[in-house]
């Protein structure tokens, strides 16, 4: 028999999964960003860029509030307690990871106004478009792993991290190896070492979306074993 609770607890599971399934589409757009932004850079397309910038005002940032919005009026109304509550609160929390590679995408984009007219030197080139391939996985995986719960995924993304820095300090070496000196080189230098940085924090953020699918599925982090190792 089907009781008032047992009804209202299955459409606050439903719309939780509803949640997750816009949280899945906010990727997808964070996605699409690394893609489009990336590529505005390569091309050195102002015209792209301007198309970044408002994709990410106009359909990620809104989507992220809404989600927010819907997340918080279900704490509201449902007071959920261990796996669920763990579940809204890993929500609220990825949400904002994700809004951040929107953020750091748009700033890649925008170098490519810096740096215009410049042609990137090609060894340039191929290790951003490399820094964006993996981006773009490692933020696909972070979100699977959150839609699909799984352990396995989440695990995988510091591994996944150490790529990214390599290609980092390769991008480094690429840059400065030449030993810039007159100042528009060495300005165009340092705009490149930015995007860099950029490539690198949106990955840094794939892995704490992965931590947070760790504790919504086990309630602890990742981090916590670790330390209690080095305390024995």
């Amino acid at each position: 028999m089907t009781t008032p609770m047992t009804q209202i607890r299955k459409a606050f599971h439903e719309e939780l999964e509803e949640l997750i399934t816009e949280v899945v589409r906010l990727g997808a757009l964070a996605c699409g960003a690394i893609e489009a932004g990336t590529q505005a850079l390569l091309d050195a397309d102002l015209s792209a860029v301007e198309r970044v910038i408002s994709a990410d005002k106009d359909d990620l940032d809104p989507l992220t509030h809404s989600i927010e919005q819907r997340a918080c009026l279900l704490l509201a109304r449902q007071q959920p307690m261990a796996v669920d509550l763990r579940t809204l609160v890993t929500i609220l929390r990825v949400i904002h990871e994700i809004e951040r590679v929107g953020d750091l995408m748009v700033k890649v984009a925008k170098s490519a106004r810096r740096l215009y007219p410049t042609q990137l030197d090609p060894k340039v080139r191929g290790i951003i478009d490399r820094m964006r391939d993996q981006a773009r996985e490692q933020l696909q995986a972070a979100v699977d792993a959150l839609a699909q719960r799984d352990l396995g995924k989440s695990a995988a993304l510091p591994d996944m991290d150490d790529v990214m820095d390599d290609l980092q300090r390769d991008l480094f070496q690429a840059i400065f190896s030449t030993g810039v000196t007159d100042e528009g080189r060495l300005q165009t230098a340092v705009n490149i070492a930015l995007v860099g940085r950029h490539f690198e924090r949106m990955a840094d953020h794939a892995v704490n979306i992965a931590e947070r699918v760790e504790f919504m599925v086990t309630g602890h982090f990742a981090y916590e074993d670790h330390d209690a190792g080095e305390d024995d």
